[in-house]
């Protein structure tokens, strides 16, 4: 058996390497020996997004500084990865160079305007915090014309979002009495807006008809020609617009790829224990290929198999259940109504779901999910 303090690098401070910090706290105490890196100095809940574009919430009030993790045995590092040695479970940063025992890897998709022409020039992005600060700048100054809501390609993260983009800008636009001069059109790559709900794709479609929002399935944004104010689809069709809103492709970030982790794009892991063809490493979250959706919540699922499988190995509790890949999103349906959506990939022959319908209840359940993770993550279980 290895040492019974294992040094454990953590890779990446969003839902996957909280999640696993927060466990192994509780699992092992002070003895935890986690060191947890991440570029950014404030973690945001990707659902904020939409509450900072449309003005709901302000850039300030959905970042929780890093500096608030007081997790007996958890070190925090604001530092940027520039190398991963997962054959030697090391990790490079521009401050210093740090070995594991074990190794987890959880950094996350990211983002490529770039990758798609004309989307930079053209459109606006409002899938990073940043993008999506910028587009509530430039919404008000949209009163008129035909508005896209568009996907370059898949797989991108939280699969309902740009859905409730569309009806979210739908709700915007009434609000400011100029829904009557506006169209709204949504480009999706799937069929229907949420292949492994049927039942959440009926009420969603439901939702684009009563608000005369129109629904392009089963095609992805080519191009933007910034020029001509057109939308090029994979097709090779053209759609006009007057505001783009644009889901980016995703992708691993560049460390990542230069790693040897990385195999068609993303990291292949054991879909029941989230380990990669390195010993002692492990992947978890929107940088894998496991097969769930790219959302939070799988990735907070898939860190606890982790953490306690880490816990089981160093002789602090048992070898956990195989990963079930469930989890519960939650759909912004407009009008102050969520709906929720739940999801289980793996424990049977095929994916199951079960959706409930939109209400102001789960309105305020989805407010609670927000509240109960910053508790978890971010205080000290010793206060």
């Amino acid at each position: 058996m290895a040492a019974m303090t294992p040094r454990i690098v953590v890779l990446g401070a969003g839902f996957g390497g909280l999640e696993l910090a927060a466990t192994l706290s509780e699992g092992m105490g002070a003895r935890a020996n986690v060191t947890l890196i991440d570029r950014n100095e404030a973690f945001v809940f990707g659902l904020s997004k939409l509450d900072v574009m449309f003005g709901r919430k302000t850039l300030a009030s959905v970042q929780v500084p890093y500096r608030r993790l007081l997790k007996p045995g958890v070190t925090f590092k604001q530092e940027v990865i520039t190398a991963i040695d997962p054959a030697a479970r090391r990790v490079t940063t521009e401050a210093g160079t740090y070995d594991a025992d074990v190794l987890v890897v959880a950094l996350g998709a990211e983002c490529d305007a770039s990758a798609t022409p004309g989307l930079v020039e053209g459109g606006h992005e409002f899938y990073t915090i940043e993008g999506a600060a910028r587009v509530r700048d430039k919404l008000p100054a949209f009163t008129r014309g035909r508005a896209i809501v568009g996907v370059v390609s898949a797989p991108y993260k939280c699969p309902p979002a740009p859905s409730e983009c569309a009806l979210l800008l739908h709700d915007y636009l009434a609000e400011r009495g100029v829904r009557g001069q506006c169209e709204i059109s949504l480009v999706l790559p799937f069929p229907v807006p949420v292949p492994p709900s049927p039942d959440t794709s009926r009420a969603l479609l439901a939702a684009f008809a009563e608000r005369g929002i129109t629904f392009l399935p089963g095609r992805s944004i080519r191009a933007l020609v910034p020029e001509r104010r057109v939308a090029v689809l994979d097709d090779g069709s053209e759609c006009p617009y007057d505001l783009f809103l644009g889901v980016p492709k995703h992708r691993v970030p560049d460390v990542v790829s230069s790693s040897g982790l990385a195999e068609n794009g993303w990291i292949p892991v054991n879909a029941q224990t989230l380990q990669t063809k390195f010993p002692s490493v492990y992947a978890v979250g929107d940088v894998t290929s496991v097969g769930t959706p790219k959302a939070g919540v799988f990735a907070e699922g898939a860190a606890r198999v982790v953490a306690h499988r880490i816990l089981a190995d160093y002789g602090a509790g048992e070898v956990p259940a195989p990963y079930t890949g469930a989890g519960s999103c939650y759909v912004e349906f407009g009008d102050r109504a969520v709906g929720r959506v739940d999801v289980d990939f793996f424990s049977g022959p095929t994916p199951t779901s079960a959706f409930a319908p939109p209400s102001a209840a789960l309105a305020d359940e989805k407010a609670r999910f927000g509240s109960t993770r910053r508790a978890r993550w971010f205080h000290s279980s010793l206060t």
